[in-house]
Parts: structure tokens; sequence; C-alpha cells
């Protein structure tokens, strides 16, 4: 905005631009650095930061909470046999089902592949992980239509507790991480804490 004089009248003369596409095409360049661009939950490096910030809230609280990691059994073989679209599809529709099974307060992130992983916030008991853990076994059970084909999944799930298994970030999604290989190989579609 600049002020003029001319022939003893004030004039002000401005520039307006319309920054609202740049602005959407900023935003959407943030959200794609941060979220899975399949399902739109948030990615493996995002998540880290949640879990870091919320690990930080309930150290300070001296409350507990659990990180669930969960890799899918039988998508595979859905994957070579419908093809990847059918995969994507089965994936959305995992993530769609996972996001109804928790809490609004939790959070659920796809890391990549068939691997999620999920934050249960102000976990009282261990056995408030379990229920969950349960649910999402259960919940994922009914086929999955995958345009007009039928898909069924299982889900491994590994479970890490804080403090009792780890007080930072990396520490926990590792025990979560191999606590769900241990479920893999005593039978897939099951859970399991990490060890003490």
């Amino acid at each position: 905005m600049s002020e003029m004089h001319l022939g003893g009248v004030r004039y002000f003369i401005g520039i307006v631009r319309d920054i609202g596409e740049r602005k959407r095409a900023e935003e959407k360049i943030a959200h794609l650095a941060h979220h899975d661009f399949l399902t739109g939950l948030p990615n493996r490096a995002y998540f880290s930061e949640i879990l870091e910030h919320s690990i930080a809230l309930t150290r300070r609280g001296q409350g507990k909470l659990a990180v669930l990691f969960l890799d899918l059994d039988g998508f595979k073989k859905i994957n070579d046999t419908l093809g990847h679209e059918a995969g994507d599809l089965l994936l959305q529709g995992v993530s769609q089902r996972l996001q109804a099974t928790v809490r609004e307060s939790d959070t659920v992130a796809r890391i990549g592949g068939d691997e999620f992983i999920l934050l249960l916030e102000s976990v009282t008991v261990p056995d408030n992980a379990v229920v969950v853990a349960q649910k999402i076994i259960d919940n994922l059970m009914p086929a999955f239509d995958l345009n007009g084909a039928s898909g069924r999944v299982g889900a491994s799930i590994g479970i890490a507790l804080y403090p009792q298994h780890g007080e930072q970030a990396e520490e926990l999604l590792r025990r979560a991480d191999d606590a769900m290989y241990q479920a893999k190989r005593n039978g897939k579609n099951r859970y399991r804490f990490a060890a003490d």
C-alpha cells in the first residue's frame, strides 16, 4: 500500500494477491511429509514425534502408555494373487478398522508395507492394551471387499508398555517390534507382550 498526492487529492494505491492456492499447496506438502499417502495416517517420522511428546507428558504425570506394533498376516498372498490395487484397498480398509477400534485420543500410524503402529494413551493396567489388541484381531477377521473380490487378513501384534518395557521412544518401538515377531513365530493372528 502506498500513498500519493495528485492535484491536492490524496490517493492510496494497493496491490492484493490471492495466495490461497499457494497456501493450499504448502499445506498439502506439509501433510504429505507427515502422513502416509495411501491411508492418510501419520507416517513413522510423525508417529515418533507424537510418541516422544506423549512419553514426556506421561512421565510428568507418572502415567503409562502402550505401543502396539502390528504386522498383517496374509497380506502378501492377497497382494500377489489379487494385485496391488486390491492390496491398497485392503490397507485402506485395515486403517479404517484400526481407527474405529481405538479411542480418539489414541494414534494409529502406518509405517510402510503392511505394518502399523498404535499408541494407546492413559493405559492404567496392561489388560487395557490386551483388550485393544484382541479387539483389533477380532475386527480384522471379517472379509474385506476388494472390488468384488474377498480378502481376509489377520494380525500379529507386539505390545510394549511405558515405562515397564522402556522409557525412550526408540526402545519402546524396538521392544514392540520384537514382541510382534515373537507373536508371528508362535502361530500368527495373536498378540504378545515384550519380554520383561
